[in-house]
């Protein structure tokens, strides 16, 4: 089985390729807009792809024809797409028709991964058949683009997920494990949000949902994410207590004191019994994924 991840170079990516070029059943072609950024280079192929470019999507797709495209790249920054309305544009949904365009001549298996953004916060955890309602332009973006790939008459796999956490070979990357982590050792007073509500998700548990989409080829909506719903803030409070920092240089602020330009929706969380039964999924505790995550650091 021909696997093609876009996005390579980012968390779940990366993730990916280091899952998949173990499975001696799949070969795995990672893309990336710039230059590999994994350490390791042995066991898949790397081509350097920029999918906001229709000709070089459709001449890489149509080199390698995977069965599988696994589209985790992603414009993310959520107040830089309000702020950029154009590049989010470009970078979600223009990306995403390149692909399905691409693809128009085959047949493969299109996995997409989405945001518990497309919903409002209103009335959290959700299941897959609640009712998007987008608050932020980069939310809109991401449910047209789900749009696209549902509609694109391909078979598909959408996966929501939210809080993606985990390092990644480029340490520098941050995300809320490691900018808490790195904040309190350096005795940084940070301002953490303490009225926003989600299921952090280990990047290793979200890589091997996509494997498992892949390998069964399931269809349909999935929501991936933690089992836990916690706020912000008690993401924060728990770094602190597994890494024994002082939790003085943690200050709580509410959404609307913090005012940033994007809408978040307050409470999101997920039901993910669909997912447990059609990927047998099994997310690790955030207690587990902080002690994951320090072991990983250990290595680098």
């Amino acid at each position: 089985m021909k696997i093609l991840i876009t996005g390579s170079n980012g968390l779940l990516g990366q993730k990916l390729v280091y899952l998949l070029k173990t499975k001696s059943n799949i070969e795995c072609i990672a893309t990336a807009r710039g230059e590999n950024r994994i350490n390791d280079k042995d066991g898949y192929i790397f081509e350097t792809l920029d999918l906001t470019n229709r000709e070089n999507v459709i001449s890489t797709i149509n080199k390698h024809r995977p069965d599988c495209i696994i589209h985790t790249a992603a414009m993310t920054n959520v107040d830089e797409c309000e702020l950029n309305p154009e590049q989010c544009r470009l970078n979600n949904i223009t990306a995403t028709s390149n692909i399905v365009e691409a693809c128009k001549n085959y047949n493969p298996h299109l996995i997409y991964i989405s945001t518990d953004f497309v919903f409002d916060g209103e009335a959290g955890p959700y299941t897959e058949e609640d009712i998007p309602n987008p608050l932020s332009i980069y939310a809109k973006s991401k449910l047209e683009a789900e749009k696209i790939i549902s509609e694109s008459g391909h078979p598909f796999s959408i996966l929501r997920t939210m809080i993606v956490y985990g390092i990644t070979d480029d340490v520098q990357r941050s995300n809320i494990i490691l900018w808490t982590k790195n904040s309190l050792e350096q005795g940084k007073d940070i301002r953490v949000i303490n009225d926003q509500f989600r299921g952090p998700t280990l990047a290793e548990d979200l890589a091997l949902a996509c494997y498992e989409a892949a390998t069964r080829r399931a269809t349909g909506i999935y929501h991936v994410s933690g089992r836990e719903v916690i706020s912000i803030i008690e993401i924060a409070y728990k770094v602190a207590d597994y890494f024994r920092l002082d939790k003085k240089y943690i200050h709580p602020v509410s959404t609307a004191e913090l005012n940033q330009p994007a809408k978040r929706p307050l409470k999101t969380g997920f039901i993910i019994s669909k997912a447990e039964r059609d990927l047998d999924y099994h997310p690790r505790s955030i207690d587990e994924g902080i002690r994951i995550v320090n072991e990983q650091m250990n290595t680098k």
